[in-house]
């Protein structure tokens, strides 16, 4: 298996990846045209030359970035794989020089087992939640901000 940078030509398969977690209501949805605009932020997971996950780290601040559009295809859940993702997309923050990560989750556990913390949203810069303005379940969609420090 391989990480790697995600290329305009992974948009579609990215798509589909966090499309089937959106479906189910665990996770944002993003479109084709959100994706293209940020794919340098992403990150995808090859097996066999076919993308199996994806992850995307948006520097939010100076010292901030977070977690976002994280997808495991179905058949591969269970294996460590999103751990994967997340490491890569941590040693990407430290390379930026970016010392605190969050996410917004529903998978408190998965989270919490890396080393995050739960930590009051009125911690986060309110900078990011401009993407949960637009969703249908603003402002009570119950996902919950973690972050984990990475000095």
């Amino acid at each position: 298996m391989n990480i790697r940078p995600a290329k305009v030509t992974d948009v579609k398969r990215i798509h589909e990846l966090i499309e089937y977690y959106a479906n189910n209501k665990e996770m944002l949805h993003r479109s084709l045209n959100a994706i293209y605009e940020n794919i340098q932020a992403f990150i995808v997971l090859e097996d066999k030359s076919k993308i199996i996950g994806c992850g995307a780290l948006q520097v939010s601040w100076e010292n901030l970035a977070e977690v976002k559009s994280l997808a495991i295809s179905e058949e591969f859940k269970g294996h460590g794989l999103g751990r994967k993702i997340v490491e890569k997309l941590q040693e990407n923050a430290r390379e930026l020089e970016v010392s605190k990560v969050f996410a917004l989750s529903f998978k408190l556990d998965f989270f919490l087992k890396l080393g995050y913390i739960v930590i009051p949203k009125e911690m986060l810069p309110h900078k990011i939640w401009s993407e949960c303005v637009n969703c249908y379940l603003f402002p009570n969609c119950g996902e919950v901000p973690l972050l984990i420090s990475l000095n």
